[in-house]
Protein backbone atom coordinates (compact mmCIF):
# COMPACT_ATOMS: atom_id res chain seq x y z
CA UNK A 1 0.00 0.00 0.00
CA UNK A 2 2.70 2.50 1.04
CA UNK A 3 4.70 1.68 -2.43
CA UNK A 4 0.70 2.83 -4.32
CA UNK A 5 0.74 5.52 -2.28
CA UNK A 6 4.33 6.87 -3.56
CA UNK A 7 3.63 5.65 -7.04
CA UNK A 8 0.70 8.11 -6.88
CA UNK A 9 1.99 11.12 -5.44
CA UNK A 10 5.55 10.66 -7.23
CA UNK A 11 7.80 11.97 -4.15
CA UNK A 12 10.84 10.71 -2.49
CA UNK A 13 9.70 7.69 0.17
CA UNK A 14 10.44 10.19 3.25
CA UNK A 15 8.56 13.20 1.99
CA UNK A 16 5.65 10.95 2.42
CA UNK A 17 6.74 9.57 5.43
CA UNK A 18 7.54 13.06 6.82
CA UNK A 19 3.27 14.18 4.80
CA UNK A 20 1.68 11.41 6.73
CA UNK A 21 3.99 12.24 10.10
CA UNK A 22 2.77 16.12 9.95
CA UNK A 23 -0.80 14.88 9.28
CA UNK A 24 -0.99 12.59 12.78
CA UNK A 25 0.61 15.41 14.94
CA UNK A 26 -2.03 17.90 12.98
CA UNK A 27 -4.60 16.32 14.09
CA UNK A 28 -4.07 16.26 17.16
CA UNK A 29 -2.23 19.71 17.71
CA UNK A 30 -5.71 21.16 15.33
CA UNK A 31 -7.82 18.93 17.97
CA UNK A 32 -6.95 21.53 20.99
CA UNK A 33 -7.96 24.38 19.00
CA UNK A 34 -11.52 23.73 19.83
CA UNK A 35 -11.39 21.58 22.86
CA UNK A 36 -9.05 24.71 24.92
CA UNK A 37 -11.92 26.86 24.90
CA UNK A 38 -14.75 24.24 25.55
CA UNK A 39 -12.25 23.11 28.77
CA UNK A 40 -11.57 26.78 29.99
CA UNK A 41 -15.11 27.13 30.23
CA UNK A 42 -15.84 23.85 31.59
CA UNK A 43 -15.68 24.82 34.71
CA UNK A 44 -12.83 21.96 35.42
CA UNK A 45 -9.94 24.51 35.59
CA UNK A 46 -9.96 27.53 38.15
CA UNK A 47 -7.34 29.55 39.74
CA UNK A 48 -5.62 32.90 39.50
CA UNK A 49 -7.44 34.84 36.36
CA UNK A 50 -5.15 38.10 37.11
CA UNK A 51 -8.57 40.40 36.44
CA UNK A 52 -8.87 38.48 33.28
CA UNK A 53 -11.97 37.26 31.71
CA UNK A 54 -12.29 33.60 30.66
CA UNK A 55 -12.75 35.06 26.96
CA UNK A 56 -9.42 36.87 26.92
CA UNK A 57 -7.62 33.90 28.60
CA UNK A 58 -8.98 31.94 25.66
CA UNK A 59 -7.56 34.77 23.43
CA UNK A 60 -4.24 34.83 25.25
CA UNK A 61 -3.94 30.82 25.01
CA UNK A 62 -4.53 30.40 21.43
CA UNK A 63 -2.21 33.14 20.12
CA UNK A 64 0.54 32.43 22.63
CA UNK A 65 0.86 29.48 20.42
CA UNK A 66 1.52 31.53 17.15
CA UNK A 67 3.09 33.89 18.29
CA UNK A 68 6.39 32.01 20.24
CA UNK A 69 5.97 29.24 17.39
CA UNK A 70 6.64 32.04 15.19
CA UNK A 71 9.20 33.77 17.15
CA UNK A 72 11.52 30.85 17.36
CA UNK A 73 11.12 29.30 14.16
CA UNK A 74 14.29 30.96 12.77
CA UNK A 75 16.30 30.58 15.10
CA UNK A 76 15.61 26.52 15.42
CA UNK A 77 16.01 26.51 11.77
CA UNK A 78 19.42 28.15 11.91
CA UNK A 79 20.31 25.35 14.96
CA UNK A 80 19.03 22.87 12.42
CA UNK A 81 21.60 23.69 9.62
CA UNK A 82 23.95 24.24 11.43
CA UNK A 83 23.97 20.25 13.57
CA UNK A 84 22.82 19.53 9.94
CA UNK A 85 20.28 17.22 12.36
CA UNK A 86 16.92 17.64 10.67
CA UNK A 87 15.62 14.00 12.07
CA UNK A 88 16.26 15.06 15.64
CA UNK A 89 14.99 18.53 16.15
CA UNK A 90 11.71 17.22 14.41
CA UNK A 91 11.79 14.38 17.07
CA UNK A 92 12.39 17.09 19.83
CA UNK A 93 9.57 18.64 18.77
CA UNK A 94 7.15 15.90 18.54
CA UNK A 95 8.40 14.51 21.68
CA UNK A 96 7.48 17.67 23.01
CA UNK A 97 4.26 17.89 21.60
CA UNK A 98 3.57 14.44 23.45
CA UNK A 99 4.83 15.62 26.39
CA UNK A 100 2.46 18.66 26.77
CA UNK A 101 -0.68 17.13 25.30
CA UNK A 102 -0.44 14.84 28.19
CA UNK A 103 0.17 17.77 30.91
CA UNK A 104 -3.36 19.02 29.93
CA UNK A 105 -4.59 16.03 31.87
CA UNK A 106 -3.17 17.22 35.03
CA UNK A 107 -3.19 20.98 34.29
CA UNK A 108 -6.18 22.39 36.91
CA UNK A 109 -5.13 26.00 36.46
CA UNK A 110 -5.26 29.09 34.04
CA UNK A 111 -1.65 29.50 34.40
CA UNK A 112 -0.69 26.03 33.94
CA UNK A 113 -2.41 26.15 30.51
CA UNK A 114 -0.85 28.86 29.62
CA UNK A 115 2.20 27.65 30.36
CA UNK A 116 1.63 24.52 28.37
CA UNK A 117 0.32 25.68 25.28
CA UNK A 118 3.38 28.47 25.32
CA UNK A 119 5.66 25.03 25.59
CA UNK A 120 3.65 23.38 22.72
CA UNK A 121 4.06 26.72 20.67
CA UNK A 122 7.92 26.08 21.24
CA UNK A 123 7.95 22.19 20.08
CA UNK A 124 6.34 23.17 17.04
CA UNK A 125 8.94 25.56 16.18
CA UNK A 126 11.49 22.68 16.10
CA UNK A 127 9.46 20.66 13.98
CA UNK A 128 8.19 23.44 10.89
CA UNK A 129 11.62 24.64 9.53
CA UNK A 130 13.40 21.38 9.72
CA UNK A 131 10.41 19.89 7.91
CA UNK A 132 10.46 21.89 5.44
CA UNK A 133 14.35 22.02 5.27
CA UNK A 134 13.98 18.39 4.93
CA UNK A 135 11.07 18.19 2.12
CA UNK A 136 13.86 20.77 0.07
CA UNK A 137 16.69 18.63 0.60
CA UNK A 138 14.85 15.76 -0.30
CA UNK A 139 13.60 16.91 -3.44
CA UNK A 140 15.33 18.02 -6.40
CA UNK A 141 14.80 21.56 -8.33
CA UNK A 142 12.15 19.60 -11.22
CA UNK A 143 10.25 18.21 -8.68
CA UNK A 144 10.62 20.27 -5.55
CA UNK A 145 6.71 21.96 -6.43
CA UNK A 146 5.48 18.85 -6.04
CA UNK A 147 6.88 17.57 -3.21
CA UNK A 148 6.06 21.11 -1.32
CA UNK A 149 2.09 20.09 -2.46
CA UNK A 150 2.13 16.78 -1.37
CA UNK A 151 3.71 17.78 2.05
CA UNK A 152 1.06 20.35 2.50
CA UNK A 153 -1.92 18.76 1.42
CA UNK A 154 -1.51 15.89 3.48
CA UNK A 155 -0.84 18.25 6.46
CA UNK A 156 -3.93 20.27 6.11
CA UNK A 157 -5.63 17.11 5.85
CA UNK A 158 -4.47 16.54 9.56
CA UNK A 159 -5.29 19.74 10.35
CA UNK A 160 -8.74 20.15 9.19
CA UNK A 161 -9.74 16.52 10.45
CA UNK A 162 -8.78 17.22 13.62
CA UNK A 163 -11.08 20.31 14.48
CA UNK A 164 -14.38 18.50 12.99
CA UNK A 165 -13.87 15.10 15.25
CA UNK A 166 -12.79 16.69 18.37
CA UNK A 167 -16.13 18.53 19.55
CA UNK A 168 -17.66 15.06 19.18
CA UNK A 169 -14.90 13.34 21.23
CA UNK A 170 -15.60 16.37 23.91
CA UNK A 171 -19.52 15.68 23.71
CA UNK A 172 -19.43 11.63 23.71
CA UNK A 173 -17.57 11.61 27.76
CA UNK A 174 -17.80 10.29 29.77
CA UNK A 175 -16.11 6.70 28.06
CA UNK A 176 -15.79 3.97 30.47
CA UNK A 177 -12.54 1.94 29.70
CA UNK A 178 -11.66 -1.80 30.03
CA UNK A 179 -11.69 -2.55 33.68
CA UNK A 180 -14.05 -0.19 35.02
CA UNK A 181 -12.19 3.15 34.49
CA UNK A 182 -13.82 6.51 33.60
CA UNK A 183 -12.35 9.27 31.74
CA UNK A 184 -13.95 12.53 30.40
CA UNK A 185 -14.57 13.95 27.00
CA UNK A 186 -11.49 16.17 27.86
CA UNK A 187 -9.29 13.53 28.94
CA UNK A 188 -10.13 10.99 25.80
CA UNK A 189 -9.10 14.54 23.74
CA UNK A 190 -5.82 14.89 25.39
CA UNK A 191 -4.66 11.28 24.91
CA UNK A 192 -5.97 11.21 21.26
CA UNK A 193 -3.20 13.83 21.03
CA UNK A 194 -0.85 12.26 22.92
CA UNK A 195 -1.26 9.55 20.49
CA UNK A 196 -1.42 11.34 17.43
CA UNK A 197 1.87 13.03 18.38
CA UNK A 198 3.22 10.00 19.48
CA UNK A 199 2.42 8.09 16.09
CA UNK A 200 4.25 10.89 14.25
CA UNK A 201 7.40 10.29 16.08
CA UNK A 202 7.03 6.54 15.25
CA UNK A 203 6.57 7.50 11.81
CA UNK A 204 9.76 10.15 11.58
CA UNK A 205 11.47 7.70 13.99
CA UNK A 206 11.39 4.79 11.93
CA UNK A 207 10.95 6.00 8.32
CA UNK A 208 12.40 9.58 7.79
CA UNK A 209 16.97 9.28 7.60
CA UNK A 210 18.37 12.96 7.03
CA UNK A 211 19.93 13.53 3.23
CA UNK A 212 24.13 13.08 3.02
CA UNK A 213 23.99 16.96 1.66
CA UNK A 214 22.81 18.37 4.74
CA UNK A 215 25.50 16.51 6.83
CA UNK A 216 28.25 17.72 4.35
CA UNK A 217 27.20 21.37 4.11
CA UNK A 218 25.56 22.54 7.47
CA UNK A 219 27.53 25.30 9.15
CA UNK A 220 27.30 27.53 6.30
CA UNK A 221 26.73 31.36 6.37
CA UNK A 222 23.61 31.58 7.79
CA UNK A 223 22.46 35.61 7.73
CA UNK A 224 18.95 35.94 5.97
CA UNK A 225 19.33 38.87 3.47
CA UNK A 226 16.78 41.70 3.88
CA UNK A 227 17.59 43.90 0.63
CA UNK A 228 18.52 42.20 -2.70
CA UNK A 229 22.55 41.84 -3.20
CA UNK A 230 22.63 41.69 -6.80
CA UNK A 231 21.47 45.46 -6.79
CA UNK A 232 18.88 44.59 -9.75
CA UNK A 233 15.94 44.61 -7.64
CA UNK A 234 15.25 46.41 -3.51
CA UNK A 235 14.73 43.61 -1.64
CA UNK A 236 15.78 39.73 -1.41
CA UNK A 237 13.28 37.78 -2.62
CA UNK A 238 13.08 35.74 0.28
CA UNK A 239 12.33 37.96 2.39
CA UNK A 240 10.23 39.34 -0.45
CA UNK A 241 8.09 36.10 -0.50
CA UNK A 242 7.85 35.80 3.68
CA UNK A 243 6.51 39.52 3.37
CA UNK A 244 4.44 38.17 0.72
CA UNK A 245 3.14 35.13 2.74
CA UNK A 246 2.64 37.32 5.98
CA UNK A 247 0.21 39.75 3.84
CA UNK A 248 -1.74 36.50 2.49
CA UNK A 249 -2.23 34.54 5.92
CA UNK A 250 -3.38 38.07 7.42
CA UNK A 251 -6.02 38.36 4.90
CA UNK A 252 -7.66 34.98 5.11
CA UNK A 253 -7.47 34.66 9.07
CA UNK A 254 -9.33 38.04 9.31
CA UNK A 255 -12.57 35.86 9.24
CA UNK A 256 -12.05 33.48 12.19
CA UNK A 257 -12.80 35.74 14.85
CA UNK A 258 -15.68 37.65 13.65
CA UNK A 259 -17.98 34.60 13.72
CA UNK A 260 -21.04 36.55 15.26
CA UNK A 261 -20.75 39.29 13.04
CA UNK A 262 -20.93 37.51 9.80
CA UNK A 263 -23.77 35.10 11.20
CA UNK A 264 -25.64 38.25 11.87
CA UNK A 265 -25.00 39.87 8.58
CA UNK A 266 -25.88 37.03 6.57
CA UNK A 267 -28.76 35.87 8.51
CA UNK A 268 -26.92 32.05 8.89
CA UNK A 269 -26.15 29.53 11.71
CA UNK A 270 -22.87 28.40 12.70
CA UNK A 271 -23.44 25.19 10.04
CA UNK A 272 -22.84 28.17 7.26
CA UNK A 273 -19.67 29.52 8.98
CA UNK A 274 -18.50 26.88 9.46
CA UNK A 275 -18.69 25.31 6.25
CA UNK A 276 -17.21 28.50 5.22
CA UNK A 277 -14.09 28.50 7.06
CA UNK A 278 -13.30 24.69 5.75
CA UNK A 279 -14.15 25.86 2.28
CA UNK A 280 -10.41 27.35 2.88
CA UNK A 281 -9.10 24.34 3.67
CA UNK A 282 -10.70 22.00 1.44
CA UNK A 283 -9.15 24.60 -1.46
CA UNK A 284 -5.73 24.04 -0.03
CA UNK A 285 -6.47 20.28 0.23
CA UNK A 286 -7.49 19.72 -3.38
CA UNK A 287 -5.16 21.95 -5.11
CA UNK A 288 -1.95 22.25 -3.45
CA UNK A 289 -0.26 19.11 -4.97
CA UNK A 290 -1.14 19.74 -8.54
CA UNK A 291 -0.40 23.59 -8.31
CA UNK A 292 2.94 21.80 -6.93
CA UNK A 293 3.40 19.64 -9.94
CA UNK A 294 2.81 22.73 -12.42
CA UNK A 295 5.19 24.84 -11.19
CA UNK A 296 7.61 22.84 -11.69
CA UNK A 297 6.25 22.25 -15.37
CA UNK A 298 5.66 26.55 -15.99
CA UNK A 299 7.69 28.17 -13.32
CA UNK A 300 7.15 29.33 -9.61
CA UNK A 301 6.43 32.87 -10.03
CA UNK A 302 3.46 33.04 -12.53
CA UNK A 303 1.59 31.21 -9.88
CA UNK A 304 2.85 33.57 -6.95
CA UNK A 305 1.70 36.77 -8.38
CA UNK A 306 -1.71 35.01 -9.85
CA UNK A 307 -2.45 33.66 -6.45
CA UNK A 308 -1.48 36.95 -5.01
CA UNK A 309 -3.81 39.12 -7.76
CA UNK A 310 -6.56 36.60 -7.11
CA UNK A 311 -6.64 37.06 -2.98
CA UNK A 312 -7.31 41.01 -3.30
CA UNK A 313 -11.37 40.42 -5.27
CA UNK A 314 -11.61 37.39 -3.06
CA UNK A 315 -10.63 38.87 0.31
CA UNK A 316 -12.57 42.29 -0.77
CA UNK A 317 -15.70 41.27 -1.36
CA UNK A 318 -16.12 39.37 1.71
CA UNK A 319 -16.91 42.88 3.49
CA UNK A 320 -20.00 43.79 1.42
CA UNK A 321 -21.31 40.09 0.31
CA UNK A 322 -24.89 39.58 2.17
CA UNK A 323 -25.81 35.66 1.30
CA UNK A 324 -24.05 32.37 2.90
CA UNK A 325 -23.76 31.11 -0.85
CA UNK A 326 -21.56 33.95 -1.91
CA UNK A 327 -18.99 34.01 1.28
CA UNK A 328 -19.02 30.05 0.55
CA UNK A 329 -17.56 31.11 -3.31
CA UNK A 330 -15.22 33.87 -1.62
CA UNK A 331 -13.55 31.65 0.66
CA UNK A 332 -13.51 28.83 -1.72
CA UNK A 333 -11.73 31.86 -4.16
CA UNK A 334 -9.09 32.50 -1.12
CA UNK A 335 -8.52 29.12 -0.92
CA UNK A 336 -7.55 28.85 -4.59
CA UNK A 337 -5.34 31.93 -4.25
CA UNK A 338 -3.51 30.92 -0.89
CA UNK A 339 -2.47 27.34 -2.99
CA UNK A 340 -1.29 28.92 -5.71
CA UNK A 341 1.28 31.38 -3.62
CA UNK A 342 2.65 28.44 -1.00
CA UNK A 343 3.66 25.53 -2.03
CA UNK A 344 5.40 27.45 -5.44
CA UNK A 345 6.48 29.90 -3.24
CA UNK A 346 8.35 27.19 -0.76
CA UNK A 347 9.74 25.30 -3.81
CA UNK A 348 11.20 29.04 -4.99
CA UNK A 349 12.56 29.86 -1.96
CA UNK A 350 14.38 26.01 -1.75
CA UNK A 351 15.52 27.24 -5.24
CA UNK A 352 17.28 29.79 -4.01
CA UNK A 353 18.20 28.72 -0.49
CA UNK A 354 22.37 27.73 -0.61
CA UNK A 355 22.65 23.78 0.33
CA UNK A 356 22.73 23.37 3.82
CA UNK A 357 21.11 26.51 4.71
CA UNK A 358 17.03 25.39 3.82
CA UNK A 359 15.78 25.51 7.31
CA UNK A 360 17.27 29.43 8.03
CA UNK A 361 16.02 30.44 4.75
CA UNK A 362 12.67 28.78 4.40
CA UNK A 363 11.96 29.72 7.98
CA UNK A 364 11.55 33.01 6.74
CA UNK A 365 8.73 31.65 4.81
CA UNK A 366 6.93 29.63 7.75
CA UNK A 367 7.73 32.64 10.51
CA UNK A 368 5.89 35.20 7.95
CA UNK A 369 2.98 33.22 8.13
CA UNK A 370 2.68 32.34 11.17
CA UNK A 371 2.65 35.91 12.06
CA UNK A 372 -0.04 36.50 9.66
CA UNK A 373 -2.00 33.69 10.91
CA UNK A 374 -1.83 35.77 14.66
CA UNK A 375 -1.96 39.47 13.04
CA UNK A 376 -5.56 38.63 11.14
CA UNK A 377 -7.48 37.70 13.77
CA UNK A 378 -6.20 40.35 16.19
CA UNK A 379 -6.64 43.29 13.75
CA UNK A 380 -10.44 42.12 12.75
CA UNK A 381 -11.55 41.92 16.11
CA UNK A 382 -9.90 45.42 16.62
CA UNK A 383 -11.54 47.07 13.44
CA UNK A 384 -15.04 45.50 13.14
CA UNK A 385 -16.01 48.30 15.44
CA UNK A 386 -15.92 51.03 12.47
CA UNK A 387 -17.62 48.76 10.35
CA UNK A 388 -18.34 45.32 9.26
CA UNK A 389 -16.02 46.21 5.61
CA UNK A 390 -13.42 47.89 7.72
CA UNK A 391 -11.47 44.63 8.26
CA UNK A 392 -11.65 43.12 4.89
CA UNK A 393 -11.07 46.53 3.06
CA UNK A 394 -7.88 46.42 5.61
CA UNK A 395 -6.96 42.55 4.44
CA UNK A 396 -7.29 44.01 0.34
CA UNK A 397 -4.63 46.07 1.20
CA UNK A 398 -2.46 43.95 2.89
CA UNK A 399 -3.12 41.39 -0.50
CA UNK A 400 -2.18 44.26 -2.59
CA UNK A 401 0.79 45.23 -1.15
CA UNK A 402 2.04 41.85 -1.21
CA UNK A 403 0.44 41.02 -4.90
CA UNK A 404 2.99 44.40 -5.71
CA UNK A 405 6.15 43.15 -3.75
CA UNK A 406 5.93 39.97 -5.37
CA UNK A 407 5.74 41.23 -9.08
CA UNK A 408 8.40 43.65 -8.75
CA UNK A 409 10.76 42.10 -6.27
CA UNK A 410 10.71 37.92 -7.36
CA UNK A 411 12.18 36.74 -10.40
CA UNK A 412 11.33 33.35 -11.84
CA UNK A 413 14.22 30.70 -10.17
CA UNK A 414 13.81 27.67 -12.93
CA UNK A 415 15.76 28.39 -15.77
CA UNK A 416 13.70 26.96 -18.80
CA UNK A 417 10.16 26.59 -18.24
CA UNK A 418 6.93 25.60 -20.39
CA UNK A 419 4.52 27.94 -22.02
CA UNK A 420 1.48 28.13 -19.58
CA UNK A 421 -1.57 27.32 -20.98
CA UNK A 422 -3.73 29.94 -19.56
CA UNK A 423 -3.21 33.78 -19.13
CA UNK A 424 -1.25 33.79 -15.87
CA UNK A 425 -0.01 37.27 -14.53
CA UNK A 426 3.25 38.16 -14.08
CA UNK A 427 4.76 35.36 -16.39
CA UNK A 428 7.63 35.70 -18.30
Amino acid sequence: MFRVAIAQFAVDRRVLALAFARMADGIGNSFLIIVIPLYVTSGIVGGETFGLSESMIIGIILSLFGFLNSSFQPLTGRLSDRTGRRKLFILIGLGGLAVTNLAYVFAGSYLSLVVIRGLQGISVSFIIPASVALVNELATTGDRGGNMGVYNTFRLVGFGAGPVAAGAVVNLGPYTLPGGLAISGFDAAFYIAVITASLSYLLVTVLITDPDTTNATAGADLSIDVWDRSGSKVFDPIFTLGLASLCMAASIALFATIQPQVNERLGQGATWFGLQFAAFIVAQIVLQTPIGRACDRFGRRPFIVTGMVILVPSTLVQGFILTPESMFVARLAQGIAGAMVFAPALALAGDLAPEGESGSKLSVLTMAFGFGIAIGPFSSGALIEYGFHVPFIFGTVLAAMGAILVYTQVEESLESTEPIPLPFVGSD
